[in-house]
């Protein structure tokens, strides 16, 4: 009975945000109501998450296909208290707008879409949930319909997303001749008992392909480049809910993936391909938004880099910083522009060569002295290396026109920043998500070998720019895979986008 009432608990956001999705034509009168009931049930259903996360500490199974860990509760309360902001935002930003039902109406599928995918515990319920949140997404993509460049993106996006389901419709097949169900959870006992077989190496190999597909990695990430002329609430909710999704699905599949050599060294080399390439790209966009969605780019890499390293709980709290980051980043971008225009009156002095060479071994010092620490140590030596190389830009100090006294106190204000970051992951990595982490040493000093190499970059392009115009410029043409997955989308699946937005 006690399992009967939590499932209920757990599915009533989903539930809610379905049937508003279903019966938001039927409201009449202006769309102010509509829009308030919208923030009615969004309220209702944080409230039902955040009782189901009190209530389900533990893991809870159920036999129709659902399972509630602390992980998939945690995200789901995480994702509707962001979809009922972007709700409230999206009012706002509507005011107006004709076509707002339609937005409704998707928006509330979306939701409800994601609830179900993070609670699903069989292959049928994971793969349909993901489809419906592509399909119910891409009407919000496709909000205006004169924006071309949208609707390219939006049939790329189909396309990548047709693949995808193709390819998980066949891991989900090998992994049910395996082990006779459909069931994850029978996927994890069987696994236990057994091992990984021939078939499931197979299954873990289309996972992480059908996962690059949907999370956007490269060479397949320009339509969420280009959908950048979508609403900014869409934005915020493509890029802090939606394109995450990836992460979650291959931390749920972890058991899975820990004894899949082949699978986890192709999530390795796309990963850390997306992020090494990506970041180069990012570093040379002015736009704002485009900026911020190269940042998605490589950010994803770099979860999915996370999860073939077997550093599930990091990247975990990868999937909730990002989330929280890119939905302020994006609701809030209007600040943003006016703070890089200030900032652009002000140029900004070229690092040091001191400062560049001496910043990774400080924060490196730093960072291996607190994983050192008794009963604190979190992840492996290689990982603190990786954020030191990340976070080693913090303590880049001006070459000319400061004062020592400015220049001491930017550093040991970079310094305290590190440590607190770093302390900040030590404690979060002691949040009960219920996660077991399975690190491979060797695929970690790849790893290494690749942050390396994207910090290389950023400093030639801070002390030799020249030297790098050409290198400079295929990274600001995003190195033209793109144009290159445009023609073979076209090609595969032909497409009239151009004449319906002349409509």
């Amino acid at each position: 009975m006690f399992q009967g009432l939590m499932v209920a608990i757990v599915l009533a956001p989903a539930a809610l945000m379905a049937a508003l999705a279903g019966s938001v034509r039927l409201v009449h009168g202006p769309t102010s109501r509509r829009w308030r009931l919208f923030q009615v049930v969004s309220v209702a259903a944080l409230a039902f998450t955040a009782l189901s996360l009190v209530a389900g500490a533990t893991r809870v199974w159920w036999p129709g296909g659902v399972a509630a860990t602390p992980l998939s509760l945690v995200l789901a309360l995480l994702v509707q208290l962001l979809g009922t902001v972007i709700g409230a935002f999206s009012a706002r930003y509507l005011d107006g707008e004709v076509r707002q039902r339609r937005y409704i109406g998707a928006l509330a599928a979306v939701l409800a879409g994601v609830h179900l995918l993070l609670l699903a515990d069989h292959w049928l319920l994971l793969i349909a949930a993901w489809a419906a949140v592509g399909v119910a997404l891409e009407r919000l993509l496709c909000f205006y319909p004169d924006r071309p460049f949208a609707l390219l993106a939006a049939h790329k996006k189909r396309l990548a997303d047709r693949l995808a389901d193709v390819l998980l419709l066949g891991a989900g097949a090998l992994a049910w001749s395996e082990t006779g169900s459909g069931a994850l959870s029978a996927l994890w006992e069987h696994i236990a008992q057994h091992g990984l077989g021939l078939p499931l190496q197979a299954s873990a190999v289309l996972l992480v392909l059908a996962v690059t597909l949907r999370t956007a990695l490269l060479p397949v990430h320009g339509w969420l480049i280009q959908v950048m002329e979508a609403p900014t609430p869409v934005s915020a909710l493509l890029h802090a809910g939606v394109v995450n999704l990836g992460g979650f699905v291959l931390i749920r599949f972890a058991p899975m993936l820990e004894q899949a050599s082949a699978a986890r060294a192709l999530l390795l080399l796309l990963g850390l391909v997306t992020a090494v390439l990506a970041g180069m790209v990012m570093l040379t966009r002015i736009s704002i938004k485009v900026k911020l969605a190269w940042s998605t780019v490589a950010q994803m890499g770099f979860m999915l880099l996370e999860c073939a390293l077997g550093l599930y709980t990091l990247a975990a709290l990868h999937v909730i910083g990002h989330s929280l980051y890119k939905a302020h980043a994006f609701l809030s971008a209007s600040a943003v522009v006016r703070e890089t225009r200030l900032q652009a009156l002000h140029p900004v002095a070229a690092p040091s060569t001191a400062s560049v060479l001496l910043a990774p071994v400080l924060t490196a010092s730093a960072v291996l002295l607190l994983a050192a620490l008794p009963a604190v140590a979190a992840w492996p030596w290689w990982w603190s290396l990786v954020l030191a190389l990340a976070w080693a830009p913090l303590l880049w100090l001006p070459a000319a026109h400061a004062g020592r006294a400015a220049r001491a106190a930017q550093l040991l204000f970079g310094l305290a920043a590190v440590v607190g970051l770093t302390l900040a992951a030590m404690a979060a990595h002691r949040l009960p998500f219920g996660l077991q982490d399975a690190p491979d040493h060797q695929l970690g000093g790849i790893a290494l070998t690749g942050m390396a190499l994207l910090y290389l970059f950023q400093v030639l392009l801070q002390k030799r720019p020249r030297a790098l115009s050409r290198w400079r410029r295929w990274s600001y043409a995003g190195f033209y895979l793109d144009e290159a997955y445009t023609r073979l989308a076209l090609f595969l699946w032909p497409a009239r986008w151009a004449r319906a937005s002349a409509r």
